[in-house]
């Protein structure tokens, strides 16, 4: 070890074992505290400011001292700031790209000249944060900036951006969704965790320094994830987007259902993520780095072991001789300490072996870093890891045993791979569900690799040219999709339970009946397991048209699991594969077009010939879908550092859509065709006020070469199937066009899993107009579609 005389440089090497760590003084972030008295305001307009008689928070280290105290913005601080961010959006908006890029790009200097401050208060506020990370950000995203007019065309800022974080979300991970939305000239609200206040107010103080227009940045802190909500009621919030962890992302969603803001949620903490050694690793460097990993960085995910049964012995052994003298880890309170012990014991109940460091201390905070060998994938303490330095050891037999025990989580936001088989490592991070892979290494991020919340991880997409699209909207949308609204009172409970119309028998002719339409559940035209129909009504509303089925929570099972089955396969087929397929979907509708043709007449009361037109646009539209199947894919960016990377679109998987009502023909082919073409399988429900052009189409699914189960269309209420597509864990997004009430239920509802929503409040006018072409229209709608995924390889 470094500093002792009696061992060799052979000694060293043999044990590796590490030096001291150098001491940290924090002089100068204590100076800067020290000027604003330990006590910070909010950074409103420009400037800090401290408003009387507000309550404040206490900010204290790891050793138990006072960091200073933050004032807890009240009721009138967010209307202040809120009025001071619209001004600040115009001034930034008003400026050329070129402008905002050299602002921003100054910055990064400004921030390179006081990195020591910046560093120590992070250090200080445990916030993890470097400020070269910091910088390599606002060097990419000025870049973003300048090139904004030129790259990302045809699209225009939200407006005012809340960018919300819980107490234990990193700088980072903040300043990762705060620095795009100003390159793309929003301005942008901040309400920091409580470990990240300080760094936001110190980062807020130095752009504005750098020539940020006043309001541009503005920055609130509080007590509480209420706060958040506050700011997300005002009427000048376009957008909201939430980093941290999952509880408090839940809390968010819920408290701003029904506000008509969208929210976007990156729980990036308190996931568990594999860490895969394979029997062809390198060994050696593989323990070195699950050790790091997991006891000594800050743990902001749950690491778990898995090993090829091959090298158990091999690692297990290694873990011993790099785990000895190993010091015990700080937990947070004596109550965490009250948790790994009851984990550990739990875990040698169940059989498993402990690799410790030392003996664990009969009491107080702390604990050794330890690994539980023998963990089943049902453990508890795998299943809901307990906040400490425990690291749960699986092992795996053959390649696919260890995709599906890495893809035996919730979670989805990244996983570490260990191999020197560069085409076992690339199968493997292409079958993980995960946000981030990285092979023989872990943690590395940069801002140019794209990377979304797979599964339970997220509902945005953060970095790269992907990640820009949160913060914009098409230039020729006139008006956003939800209106912005108060919550109206709402017994979630009962949302969709009334009971649909009663069918009474009549004495009509029988030659002169309503026809009976089928629903199509896995391919094949079928009643609702209900057996129960509704009457649809012929356009002047007086007789009755046709009856359809009245599906419910069976049927939308029924559909999801012959979704479940055949997804997969779509997926890995080529994209011109699935080009082609849709292509021939478009020819099968341009065989029946009259057929079709008849049904929108009849059910709209539309004329023939504009009908046929919304056919003939409908045809278009499936083959501007084809087209895009195999021209909008992920590449190779280039990295600041040794290596390369990929960035990948993958689907979403089963994906739930709620049709609107008008043109529901052209609007049902839209919306399908994005989805499939990227993928993903379907569980459609046409609008319960034309249902019959759907209906119909069933019989260009039946003709096309689609597998059966990929595209479901099933009828009846739609509060009721809205309910079932909304409590279903398996389907990952629900696409909406219904009620405000339907819009806040789904905001409430879909956080357990997460589920990305595409909401729209339909309009009595009609709303949005479908046979619009605009290239940012279809750009949205087909992004929609599509999560991606980035690999790091390293080379040296």
């Amino acid at each position: 070890m470094a500093g002792s005389t009696d061992k060799t440089v052979h000694d060293i090497f043999q044990s590796m074992e590490y030096g001291p760590a150098a001491t940290s003084s924090a002089v100068t972030a204590q100076a800067w505290l020290d000027h604003h008295s330990r006590s910070l305001g909010l950074f409103i307009d420009g400037k800090f400011v401290r408003p009387a008689d507000r309550q404040s928070r206490s900010l204290a280290d790891s050793k138990g001292g006072n960091v200073c105290s933050t004032v807890c913005a009240a009721q009138d601080d967010v209307s202040q700031c809120a009025s001071s961010a619209v001004k600040g959006h115009k001034a930034w908006g008003d400026l050329s790209c070129y402008q905002r890029a050299k602002v921003l790009l100054r910055s990064a200097s400004v921030l390179g000249q006081h990195d020591l401050c910046v560093s120590e208060l992070c250090e200080l506020c445990e916030a993890s944060c470097s400020p070269s990370s910091l910088v390599r950000l606002l060097q990419y995203y000025s870049s973003w900036a300048q090139l904004r007019d030129t790259l990302v065309a045809n699209w225009t800022p939200l407006g005012v951006v809340a960018v919300i974080a819980s107490d234990d979300c990193s700088l980072y991970s903040l300043m990762l969704k705060v620095l795009p939305a100003l390159a793309m000239g929003n301005s942008v609200i901040v309400v920091p965790g409580r470990t990240s206040a300080p760094p936001a107010l110190l980062l807020a103080q130095l752009l504005m320094g750098a020539g940020l227009p006043a309001g541009a940045l503005n920055v609130l802190t509080g007590s509480d994830m209420s706060l958040g909500a506050s700011v997300a009621q005002n009427a000048s919030i376009s957008s909201v987007t939430y980093s941290g962890n999952k509880q408090d992302g839940v809390s968010l969603c819920k408290a701003t259902a029904g506000m008509g803001v969208p929210v976007s949620v990156s729980p990036n903490i308190g996931a568990r993520c594999p860490f895969i050694i394979f029997e062809s690793a390198d060994i050696d460097s593989a323990v070195d780095a699950v050790l790091e990993a997991a006891f000594k960085k800050r743990r902001e995910v749950h690491w778990v072991l898995c090993v090829q049964e091959s090298v158990l012995d091999s690692v297990v052994a290694r873990l011993r001789h790099r785990m000895a003298g190993m010091k015990c880890v700080a937990l947070h309170s004596d109550g965490d300490r009250g948790l790994v012990d009851s984990a550990v014991q739990g875990a040698q109940q169940q059989g498993a072996t402990l690799v410790q460091s030392c003996a664990a201390p009969p009491s107080g905070a702390q604990y050794p870093p330890t690994v539980l060998c023998g963990a089943a994938p049902s453990s508890p303490f795998v299943v809901n890891p307990p906040p400490g330095p425990l690291l749960p050891l699986m092992t795996f037999r053959s390649n696919t045993e260890a995709v599906a025990l890495g893809n035996h989580s919730p979670h989805g936001q990244a996983a570490s791979i260990w191999t020197e088989d560069l085409t076992l490592a690339l199968e493997a991070a292409k079958s993980l569900s995960v946000g981030s892979v990285w092979v023989n290494s872990h943690s590395v991020s940069d801002p140019c690799l794209p990377v979304s919340g797979h599964k339970d991880s997220g509902t945005c997409t953060d970095g790269g040219q992907e990640g820009l699209y949160q913060f914009l909207r098409p230039s020729s949308s006139s008006c956003p999709p939800l209106p912005r609204s108060s919550p109206v009172f709402m017994d979630y409970s009962k949302f969709g339970t009334a009971a649909s119309p009663a069918i009474i028998p009549d004495d009509s002719d029988p030659a002169s009946a309503p026809k009976v339409y089928l629903q199509f559940v896995g391919g094949k035209p079928c009643k609702s397991v209900s057996g129960c129909s509704v009457a649809v009504q012929s356009p002047g509303g007086g007789s009755v048209l046709a009856y359809c089925p009245d599906g419910g929570r069976k049927d939308v099972r029924n559909a999801v699991e012959a979704a479940v089955k055949v997804q997969p396969g779509w997926m890995k087929k080529s994209p011109s594969a699935r080009a082609q397929s849709l292509y021939a979907l478009a020819k099968g509708l341009e065989a029946k077009r009259r057929d079709l043709a008849a049904s929108i007449n009849a059910q709209t009361g539309l004329s023939m010939d504009e009908a046929d037109e919304e056919v003939e646009l409908s045809i278009a539209r499936l083959s501007d879908w084809a087209a895009y199947c195999d021209k909008v894919q992920g590449g190779t960016p280039p990295l600041p550092q040794c290596g390369s990377a990929l960035s990948l679109p993958e689907a979403l998987g089963v994906v739930g859509i709620v049709l609107p009502d008008n043109t529901p023909l052209l609007s049902m082919v839209t919306l399908l065709g994005a989805a499939v073409g990227n993928g993903n399988a379907v569980v459609m429900v046409p609008g319960q006020k034309y249902p019959l052009p759907a209906l119909a189409f069933i019989q260009v699914l039946q003709s096309s070469d689609l597998p059966a189960g990929l595209v479901n269309i099933i009828t009846g209420s739609r509060d009721q199937l809205t309910v079932a597509l909304a409590t279903h864990s398996v389907i990952k997004a629900i696409w909406y066009w219904g009620s405000a009430e339907g819009c806040q239920y789904l905001q409430y509802s879909c956080t357990s899993p997460l589920k990305t929503l595409r909401l729209s409040c339909q309009k009595e006018d009609g709303g949005k107009d479908w046979a619009q072409s605009h290239p940012a229209l279809l750009e949205e709608t087909w992004r929609s579609g599509v999560q991606w995924k980035s690999v790091w390889i390293p080379t040296a």
